[in-house]
């Protein structure tokens, strides 16, 4: 996504590109190809599902060919993991590479280990305590349950976003809020789980028999063979 004279315009595919992405199911089967995609453009020409999209069918509403609505299917399919993962922005991992990022991002640590070595907010807790007994909520839900919002506690959103960075909650799901009518209204909102009620704790701690060292010089080594020419710095932002 680049801007130009004040607007946003997606880069999209290239003309012949072979890796021309047109459904769901083309990125899906992509991101097992490349191990995790950043949804937009960043640093790195070409590592973005926005880069092999076809860019006129951007939030144009159309369930097949927007990019926008593959995300959702994504997420809902659980064949991968949706979520804030790259330097604070979305993308996708593969459920090959899932343990990899866990085992890296985690530093070795479930999130009780990490509250009680000092290094999560109590903020993170109160999030994290609602998914003690599994179960997937949405963040309206996760907000006012855990005290955030109007004259509560701050940065829901901030907190949010690192939980996601180190794959402590993934998203599963997108819906619009309701009203006492039964109608929908507002923009579509996400909904949370922890990755291992998704896809059981076994996958999840699947890498735990390696150091977080050895799973990120795997995580660069992997970036490093699909985007030889990627800038060092570009690499340390994303991952």
């Amino acid at each position: 996504m680049i801007t130009e004279n004040g607007e946003w315009l997606m880069l999209g595919a290239k003309r012949g590109d072979p890796d021309t992405l047109h459904n769901c199911d083309e990125l899906i089967r992509y991101v097992d190809k490349a191990g995790f995609l950043p949804l937009f453009s960043n640093g790195i020409d070409g590592f973005s599902a926005e880069e092999h999209a076809v860019a006129r069918w951007w939030w144009s509403g159309s369930t097949e060919h927007d990019p926008w609505e593959w995300r959702v299917q994504a997420a809902q399919s659980g064949r991968v993991a949706y979520g804030k993962f790259f330097g604070g922005k979305a993308g996708f991992i593969s459920l090959e590479w899932l343990p990899v990022f866990a085992n890296y991002r985690r530093d070795g640590y479930d999130f009780d280990s990490l509250y009680e070595e000092g290094l999560a907010k109590g903020r993170a807790k109160r999030i994290m305590e609602l998914f003690g007994s599994g179960g997937r909520l949405y963040s309206y839900e996760i907000k006012s349950t855990a005290g955030f919002g109007k004259g509560g506690l701050k940065n829901f959103s901030g907190i949010m976003t690192e939980l996601q960075d180190k794959l402590y909650l993934v998203i599963t799901d997108f819906r619009r809020r309701r009203n006492k009518r039964g109608e929908e209204y507002g923009m579509p909102v996400a909904q949370y789980a922890a990755p291992e009620d998704v896809w059981g704790y076994e996958h999840m701690s699947g890498c735990y028999g390696e150091s977080p060292e050895e799973s990120h010089a795997r995580i660069i080594a992997k970036l490093k063979e699909l985007y030889p020419d990627a800038e060092e710095q570009e690499i340390k932002k994303l991952i």
